[in-house]
């Protein structure tokens, strides 16, 4: 028996399954890779979307805090009604740290102004309007670190003309009122 012609036998056949077997892994990796980007990049606009839902209860609560028997009620209703508690948790589980760290920040303004509101505060009142940069700022660097991962393009505000993300360079009672303390402008 020729044992050369035998090892050579063994050692192709053992180079073809390890190679079968690579690229097997490989290719359930990619799939894998690509079934990650597409919940992540569903829950990321599924939880900014809540947050807009959100927003726009709150803001209607502050148009006429009056009309709300129990404004404290209402404004917690509001982050439950938009499912904002079910949401936030799936993006802690499929999110990148990055995007999960921006969207707890800006989870924790949207509860600021909740809390404002439910306290009374108007639109046009300075507790609700401290907290309103707050929020819109989060709310843009949410967008900037999602875009940062799904996408890997930078975003800033002066692609807007915009000095800043939380928008106090065009708010009339900002620039009223020269002698407020500066805002962090959040542009990162």
């Amino acid at each position: 028996m020729d044992w050369g012609t035998l090892v050579a036998t063994v050692s192709g056949g053992s180079i073809a399954i390890t190679g079968t077997v690579l690229a097997d892994y490989l290719r359930h990796r990619r799939e894998d890779d690509r079934g990650v980007g597409t919940r992540r990049r569903a829950v990321y606009i599924e939880f900014i979307s809540a947050a807009g839902v959100c927003h726009a209860r709150l803001r209607q609560i502050a148009q006429d805090p009056g009309a709300e028997p129990d404004l404290e009620a209402a404004t917690r209703a509001a982050l439950a009604d938009a499912a904002l508690y079910d949401v936030r948790e799936r993006l802690y589980i499929d999110a990148s740290a990055a995007v999960a760290g921006a969207g707890q920040a800006m989870f924790e303004r949207l509860r600021d102004l909740q809390r404002t509101v439910a306290t009374g505060a108007t639109p046009s009142s300075s507790a609700f309007h401290d907290v309103y940069h707050h929020y819109i700022g989060a709310v843009w660097r949410y967008r900037v670190a999602v875009r940062n991962e799904l996408e890997n393009r930078p975003f800033s505000p002066e692609v807007f003309g915009w000095e800043g993300w939380d928008g106090t360079d065009r708010c009339p009672t900002c620039r009223a009122t020269p002698t407020a303390e500066p805002r962090p402008t959040g542009t990162d």
